[in-house]
Protein backbone atom coordinates (compact mmCIF):
# COMPACT_ATOMS: atom_id res chain seq x y z
CA UNK A 1 0.00 0.00 0.00
CA UNK A 2 1.36 3.41 -0.99
CA UNK A 3 1.68 6.29 1.47
CA UNK A 4 -1.11 8.15 -0.40
CA UNK A 5 -3.57 5.23 -0.28
CA UNK A 6 -2.70 4.57 3.36
CA UNK A 7 -3.40 8.22 4.16
CA UNK A 8 -6.78 8.00 2.41
CA UNK A 9 -7.70 4.82 4.30
CA UNK A 10 -6.75 6.32 7.61
CA UNK A 11 -8.61 9.54 6.82
CA UNK A 12 -11.75 7.50 6.25
CA UNK A 13 -11.23 5.58 9.49
CA UNK A 14 -10.53 8.82 11.34
CA UNK A 15 -13.86 10.23 10.18
CA UNK A 16 -15.60 7.16 11.51
CA UNK A 17 -13.60 7.43 14.73
CA UNK A 18 -14.67 11.05 15.24
CA UNK A 19 -18.32 10.40 14.39
CA UNK A 20 -18.67 7.44 16.74
CA UNK A 21 -18.57 8.48 20.43
CA UNK A 22 -15.91 6.36 22.09
CA UNK A 23 -18.01 6.19 25.23
CA UNK A 24 -20.69 4.14 23.48
CA UNK A 25 -19.84 0.57 24.34
CA UNK A 26 -22.25 -2.27 25.01
CA UNK A 27 -21.48 -2.34 28.72
CA UNK A 28 -23.37 -0.39 31.42
CA UNK A 29 -21.38 2.16 33.43
CA UNK A 30 -22.23 0.16 36.55
CA UNK A 31 -20.10 -2.73 35.25
CA UNK A 32 -17.03 -3.10 37.54
CA UNK A 33 -14.73 -3.22 34.50
CA UNK A 34 -16.41 -0.34 32.66
CA UNK A 35 -13.42 2.03 32.63
CA UNK A 36 -11.05 -0.74 31.58
CA UNK A 37 -13.36 -1.81 28.76
CA UNK A 38 -13.85 1.79 27.65
CA UNK A 39 -10.09 2.27 27.49
CA UNK A 40 -9.67 -0.88 25.39
CA UNK A 41 -12.44 0.34 23.11
CA UNK A 42 -10.66 3.65 22.54
CA UNK A 43 -7.36 1.94 21.78
CA UNK A 44 -9.09 -0.45 19.36
CA UNK A 45 -10.66 2.43 17.46
CA UNK A 46 -7.36 4.27 17.55
CA UNK A 47 -5.75 1.38 15.68
CA UNK A 48 -8.59 1.35 13.13
CA UNK A 49 -8.14 5.10 12.58
CA UNK A 50 -4.39 4.81 12.11
CA UNK A 51 -3.73 6.78 15.28
CA UNK A 52 -2.49 3.93 17.48
CA UNK A 53 -0.01 1.30 16.31
CA UNK A 54 -0.62 -2.42 16.78
CA UNK A 55 2.31 -2.43 19.21
CA UNK A 56 0.27 0.05 21.23
CA UNK A 57 -2.23 -2.71 21.94
CA UNK A 58 0.49 -4.69 23.67
CA UNK A 59 1.64 -1.66 25.66
CA UNK A 60 -1.93 -1.00 26.75
CA UNK A 61 -2.31 -4.53 28.09
CA UNK A 62 0.94 -4.29 30.01
CA UNK A 63 -0.09 -1.00 31.57
CA UNK A 64 -3.54 -2.30 32.46
CA UNK A 65 -1.96 -5.14 34.42
CA UNK A 66 -0.01 -2.70 36.58
CA UNK A 67 -3.08 -0.51 37.04
CA UNK A 68 -4.98 -3.55 38.31
CA UNK A 69 -2.23 -4.15 40.88
CA UNK A 70 -2.42 -0.49 41.94
CA UNK A 71 -6.12 -0.91 42.62
CA UNK A 72 -7.13 1.12 39.53
CA UNK A 73 -7.02 4.34 41.50
CA UNK A 74 -4.79 7.35 41.95
CA UNK A 75 -2.77 6.60 45.06
CA UNK A 76 -1.70 9.52 47.31
CA UNK A 77 1.89 9.56 46.06
CA UNK A 78 0.65 9.80 42.46
CA UNK A 79 -1.63 12.70 43.34
CA UNK A 80 1.32 14.48 44.96
CA UNK A 81 3.33 13.88 41.78
CA UNK A 82 0.50 15.26 39.67
CA UNK A 83 0.41 18.40 41.80
CA UNK A 84 4.18 18.79 41.46
CA UNK A 85 3.83 18.25 37.71
CA UNK A 86 1.25 21.03 37.50
CA UNK A 87 3.56 23.37 39.42
CA UNK A 88 6.52 22.45 37.20
CA UNK A 89 4.53 23.09 34.03
CA UNK A 90 3.29 26.44 35.33
CA UNK A 91 6.85 27.48 36.14
CA UNK A 92 8.10 26.51 32.67
CA UNK A 93 9.08 29.05 30.04
CA UNK A 94 8.49 26.59 27.19
CA UNK A 95 6.50 23.49 28.25
CA UNK A 96 5.66 20.78 25.70
CA UNK A 97 3.33 17.80 26.07
CA UNK A 98 4.62 14.87 24.02
CA UNK A 99 1.92 12.75 22.38
CA UNK A 100 2.07 9.20 21.05
CA UNK A 101 -0.67 7.11 19.46
CA UNK A 102 -2.05 5.58 22.64
CA UNK A 103 -2.26 8.92 24.40
CA UNK A 104 -3.94 10.56 21.40
CA UNK A 105 -6.58 7.83 21.36
CA UNK A 106 -7.15 7.80 25.12
CA UNK A 107 -7.11 11.44 26.26
CA UNK A 108 -7.27 13.90 23.34
CA UNK A 109 -9.74 16.27 25.01
CA UNK A 110 -7.86 16.09 28.29
CA UNK A 111 -4.54 16.89 26.58
CA UNK A 112 -6.06 19.97 24.94
CA UNK A 113 -7.41 21.10 28.30
CA UNK A 114 -4.05 20.58 30.02
CA UNK A 115 -2.23 22.44 27.24
CA UNK A 116 -4.61 25.36 27.69
CA UNK A 117 -4.27 25.32 31.50
CA UNK A 118 -0.45 25.51 31.46
CA UNK A 119 0.06 27.29 28.13
CA UNK A 120 1.89 24.35 26.57
CA UNK A 121 2.28 23.05 23.04
CA UNK A 122 1.46 19.49 22.01
CA UNK A 123 4.03 17.62 19.94
CA UNK A 124 3.40 14.32 18.18
CA UNK A 125 6.38 12.00 18.63
CA UNK A 126 6.29 8.40 17.39
CA UNK A 127 8.54 5.36 17.20
CA UNK A 128 6.48 3.92 14.31
CA UNK A 129 6.44 7.18 12.38
CA UNK A 130 4.88 7.72 8.97
CA UNK A 131 3.71 10.99 7.45
CA UNK A 132 0.14 9.70 7.23
CA UNK A 133 0.04 8.65 10.88
CA UNK A 134 1.61 11.91 12.08
CA UNK A 135 -0.98 13.92 10.16
CA UNK A 136 -3.82 11.71 11.42
CA UNK A 137 -2.82 12.25 15.04
CA UNK A 138 -2.31 16.00 14.57
CA UNK A 139 -5.73 16.31 12.90
CA UNK A 140 -7.28 14.20 15.66
CA UNK A 141 -5.83 16.45 18.36
CA UNK A 142 -7.02 19.58 16.59
CA UNK A 143 -10.51 18.08 16.25
CA UNK A 144 -10.52 17.72 20.03
CA UNK A 145 -9.61 21.34 20.70
CA UNK A 146 -5.81 21.45 20.50
CA UNK A 147 -4.50 24.66 18.96
CA UNK A 148 -0.71 24.35 18.91
CA UNK A 149 0.27 20.91 17.56
CA UNK A 150 3.89 20.33 16.61
CA UNK A 151 5.92 17.39 15.38
CA UNK A 152 5.32 17.44 11.63
CA UNK A 153 8.29 19.69 10.85
CA UNK A 154 10.92 17.46 12.49
CA UNK A 155 13.72 19.96 11.88
CA UNK A 156 15.78 18.89 14.91
CA UNK A 157 16.97 15.67 16.52
CA UNK A 158 17.44 14.52 20.10
CA UNK A 159 21.14 13.65 20.48
CA UNK A 160 21.83 9.95 20.84
CA UNK A 161 18.52 8.68 19.43
CA UNK A 162 18.90 7.09 16.01
CA UNK A 163 15.29 5.89 15.66
CA UNK A 164 12.25 7.92 14.67
CA UNK A 165 11.52 9.19 18.19
CA UNK A 166 14.66 11.26 17.87
CA UNK A 167 12.96 13.49 15.29
CA UNK A 168 11.46 16.57 16.96
CA UNK A 169 10.56 20.16 16.15
CA UNK A 170 13.25 22.74 16.86
CA UNK A 171 10.70 25.09 18.42
CA UNK A 172 9.00 22.24 20.28
CA UNK A 173 10.55 19.44 22.30
CA UNK A 174 14.08 20.40 21.27
CA UNK A 175 13.85 23.85 22.86
CA UNK A 176 11.46 22.92 25.69
CA UNK A 177 12.58 23.36 29.27
CA UNK A 178 9.85 21.04 30.62
CA UNK A 179 8.51 18.00 28.73
CA UNK A 180 5.61 15.77 29.71
CA UNK A 181 6.38 12.25 28.47
CA UNK A 182 3.35 10.00 28.90
CA UNK A 183 3.69 6.22 28.86
CA UNK A 184 6.78 4.05 28.47
CA UNK A 185 9.57 5.71 26.51
CA UNK A 186 12.77 4.88 28.39
CA UNK A 187 15.52 5.73 25.93
CA UNK A 188 13.96 9.05 24.92
CA UNK A 189 13.29 9.95 28.54
CA UNK A 190 16.93 9.28 29.33
CA UNK A 191 18.13 11.29 26.32
CA UNK A 192 15.91 14.26 27.21
CA UNK A 193 17.32 14.18 30.74
CA UNK A 194 20.81 14.45 29.31
CA UNK A 195 19.65 17.62 27.54
CA UNK A 196 18.96 19.10 31.03
CA UNK A 197 15.20 19.20 30.54
CA UNK A 198 12.81 18.73 33.43
CA UNK A 199 10.81 15.61 32.62
CA UNK A 200 7.40 14.59 33.84
CA UNK A 201 6.75 10.93 33.06
CA UNK A 202 3.42 9.10 33.34
CA UNK A 203 4.01 5.36 33.58
CA UNK A 204 2.14 2.62 35.43
CA UNK A 205 5.30 0.56 35.94
CA UNK A 206 7.47 2.08 38.71
CA UNK A 207 10.33 -0.23 37.71
CA UNK A 208 10.43 1.08 34.14
CA UNK A 209 13.41 3.18 33.09
CA UNK A 210 11.12 6.08 32.08
CA UNK A 211 9.89 7.05 35.57
CA UNK A 212 13.26 6.24 37.14
CA UNK A 213 15.02 8.91 35.07
CA UNK A 214 12.19 11.44 35.41
CA UNK A 215 12.28 14.60 37.47
CA UNK A 216 8.65 13.91 38.38
CA UNK A 217 7.47 10.31 37.91
CA UNK A 218 3.70 9.81 37.98
CA UNK A 219 2.72 6.18 38.53
CA UNK A 220 -0.90 6.41 37.46
CA UNK A 221 -3.18 5.65 34.54
CA UNK A 222 -2.95 8.39 31.92
CA UNK A 223 -6.75 8.66 31.83
CA UNK A 224 -6.62 9.78 35.47
CA UNK A 225 -3.24 11.50 35.51
CA UNK A 226 -3.79 14.06 32.75
CA UNK A 227 -7.08 15.47 34.09
CA UNK A 228 -5.64 15.43 37.63
CA UNK A 229 -2.66 17.54 36.52
CA UNK A 230 -5.07 19.94 34.84
CA UNK A 231 -7.19 20.21 37.99
CA UNK A 232 -4.09 20.98 40.07
CA UNK A 233 -2.88 23.50 37.48
CA UNK A 234 -6.16 25.37 37.64
CA UNK A 235 -6.05 25.34 41.42
CA UNK A 236 -2.50 26.73 41.35
CA UNK A 237 -3.06 29.18 38.50
CA UNK A 238 -2.80 32.23 40.76
CA UNK A 239 0.05 30.92 42.92
CA UNK A 240 3.28 32.89 42.90
CA UNK A 241 6.53 31.39 41.66
CA UNK A 242 7.86 30.88 45.18
CA UNK A 243 4.87 28.70 46.07
CA UNK A 244 5.19 26.69 42.86
CA UNK A 245 8.92 26.21 43.39
CA UNK A 246 8.32 24.97 46.92
CA UNK A 247 5.83 22.37 45.66
CA UNK A 248 8.34 21.10 43.13
CA UNK A 249 11.25 21.12 45.57
CA UNK A 250 9.31 19.26 48.26
CA UNK A 251 8.36 16.46 45.89
CA UNK A 252 10.58 13.38 46.30
CA UNK A 253 10.74 11.21 43.18
CA UNK A 254 12.33 8.24 44.95
CA UNK A 255 9.64 8.24 47.63
CA UNK A 256 6.92 8.34 44.99
CA UNK A 257 8.38 5.33 43.18
CA UNK A 258 8.82 3.43 46.44
CA UNK A 259 5.22 4.13 47.44
CA UNK A 260 3.94 2.83 44.11
CA UNK A 261 6.06 -0.29 44.34
CA UNK A 262 4.86 -0.90 47.90
CA UNK A 263 1.22 -0.59 46.78
CA UNK A 264 1.82 -3.12 43.99
CA UNK A 265 3.57 -5.58 46.30
CA UNK A 266 1.19 -5.30 49.25
CA UNK A 267 -2.14 -4.55 47.59
CA UNK A 268 -5.16 -6.64 48.51
CA UNK A 269 -6.80 -8.85 45.90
Amino acid sequence: MTEESERARRSECESEFESEPTTEIDVPESHPRYQSLLTRHRIEHGVEAGITSKQGLIAQGRGEAFDYLLGEETIPSADAAERAAAAQLLLADHPVLSVNGNVAALVPDELAELADAVDAALEVNLFNRTEARMEAIADHLRAHGAEDVKGLTADARIPGLEHERGKVDADGIYEADVVLVPLEDGDRAEALGEMDKAEIVIDLNPASRSPRVASIPIVDNVIRAVPNITAHARELADADSRTLERIVDEFDADEALEAAEERIRSGEF
